[in-house]
């Protein structure tokens, strides 16, 4: 399909702006209708959440838009727009769903870019009693169909090219530490997941890589991860990033041959992360505990905090071992039609105000 130009601010309605945007918006289209085909055949149920919740989710660093719900009478009480369905989606397989998906609007404040937009398409599924592993195989599948659809045989973003019909390389979090800065990452975690904030600067110091004094273990890991591992990560084939450090996988549970670890990958294409995907943890009281923690690191870097969904937490008691994941669904279209900017794969997107 042929390119588009960038998009211009506040004008993507106009004629011959459209007319540049309009084949990527039609392969959008047909990717996404190729993708309800691909679970419907497997089984899944296609279901509906609702925009609105108690609670936007429990990550420091996701930021949401809020409102005010009123009664009849006028009485307030403040609801979030969701971050991602996942607390929905969960409740529904404590109600006995077992193969559910969603195309699903989400929203996030403090994003916008060529790949980030405050509100864009999120596709999560769901597999109930099955492993983690098998959402890779989903994935694979997935990427492979987009580029079919597209009728495209590579993907190409920012001067990286890729097979999307290869098979993923699956990497763990430590082994693209060692790769690609040199760093022993599981030195700096212990047995019970507690992390050594100075056993990883140190790494990171020897790796050449900057260091502030106020940075915290997270802000360590997560300067290596973008600076040195993700620029190299899905070149040449698609890359699943696996085993994170139990400290960064708030909603998954630990691998069984590693609590150092937990069953949490990410998937990358041409250096994009496309999607984010979790063996489930359905330990309620353990949830609980990682979301306040969180909460309290969302207090110290931004001064705010969102409440936790105690509907969730019950309906965590009952759920069934699971396997989530929740994939960028305008980036992947993104890749597969071509386009540069995540506007041009969008209807209407978003107005940019001045301020």
């Amino acid at each position: 399909m042929p390119h588009a130009s960038p998009p211009l601010r506040a004008a993507w309605w106009r004629p011959d702006i459209h007319a540049d945007r309009r084949p990527l918006l039609i392969g959008r289209n047909r990717i996404q209708a190729r993708f309800r085909r691909f679970f419907e055949e497997a089984d899944f149920i296609e279901v509906d959440t609702a925009a609105l919740q108690v609670s936007p989710g429990n990550e420091a660093h996701l930021h949401a838009f809020s409102t005010e719900a009123l009664t009849t009478d006028g009485r307030a009480s403040l609801l979030h727009l969701h971050t991602s369905p996942e607390f929905a989606l969960k409740k529904l397989l404590a109600a006995g769903e077992s193969r559910i998906a969603c195309f699903a609007h989400v929203y996030r404040n403090r994003e916008r870019g060529p790949l980030h937009h405050p509100e864009f398409t999120m596709l999560e599924w769901y597999r109930a009693g099955e492993g983690y592993e098998r959402l890779m195989e989903d994935s694979a599948k997935l990427i492979a169909l987009a580029a079919e659809t597209a009728g495209t045989r590579s993907f190409q973003f920012r001067g990286r090219q890729m097979d999307p019909f290869a098979e993923p390389e699956r990497l763990s979090v430590a082994e693209a530490f060692e790769r690609f800065a040199g760093i022993d990452l599981l030195a700096s975690v212990s047995r019970n997941g507690e992390t050594d904030r100075e056993q990883l600067r140190a790494g990171l110091l020897s790796a050449g890589i900057r260091t502030a004094n106020d940075d915290t273990w997270t802000d360590l890991f997560s300067r290596v991860l973008v600076e040195k591992i993700e620029p190299n990560l899905g070149d040449g084939r698609a890359t699943i990033l696996d085993r994170y450090p139990i400290s960064e996988a708030a909603l998954a549970r630990p691998a069984p041959d590693d609590p150092r670890v937990a069953e949490r990958f990410e998937l990358y294409a041409c250096g994009v992360e496309l999607a984010n995907a979790f063996g489930e943890l359905t330990d309620a009281v353990e949830q609980r505990l990682r979301f306040e923690a969180e909460m309290v690191e969302k207090q110290r870097v931004y001064g705010e905090t969102y409440p936790l969904d105690e509907e969730f937490l019950s309906a965590l008691a009952i759920m069934p071992e699971a396997s989530g994941i929740a994939l960028g669904f305008d980036r992947l279209v993104m890749l597969a039609t071509g386009a540069t900017h995540i506007e041009q794969v969008m209807w209407a997107p978003v107005a940019e105000t001045a301020g």
